[in-house]
């Protein structure tokens, strides 16, 4: 879901490529293969927001914190299962803050 306006963004395009990458691969993995996932973008004063949502198992509001940290896996058993070395949203939070942004979570298991 893109606004019809063009959102520029003065940026490192290979970092930005790695953080859409890393997320996107978690929700795709996170995600039955009957589920959905989609990407919002729009603009927010002098910043571009995107807001990326799929309908996969969710997280813990306990362990939400924690999964930006280096090897952190929420669900370790079915991270296993499913691959990942749990660094991909730990190089989101350090990439997204080099490029002087901001990266949070939202969610609830089931959700």
């Amino acid at each position: 879901h893109l606004p019809d306006a063009s959102l520029p963004v003065l940026t490192d395009l290979e970092s930005l490529r790695q953080v859409f990458d890393n997320l996107h691969s978690n929700s795709c993995r996170y995600t039955a293969s009957c589920g959905r996932s989609a990407v919002r973008a729009r603009r927010v004063e002098d910043q571009v927001s995107v807001e990326i949502t799929d309908t996969g198992i969710g997280i813990d509001e306990r362990q939400q914190e924690r999964v930006f940290e280096r090897f952190y896996r929420a669900d370790s058993a079915r991270s296993r299962e499913l691959g990942g070395t749990g660094l991909g949203l730990a190089i989101v939070k350090h990439v997204v803050h080099g490029l002087g942004g901001d990266v949070q979570l939202k969610s609830e298991p089931g959700v």
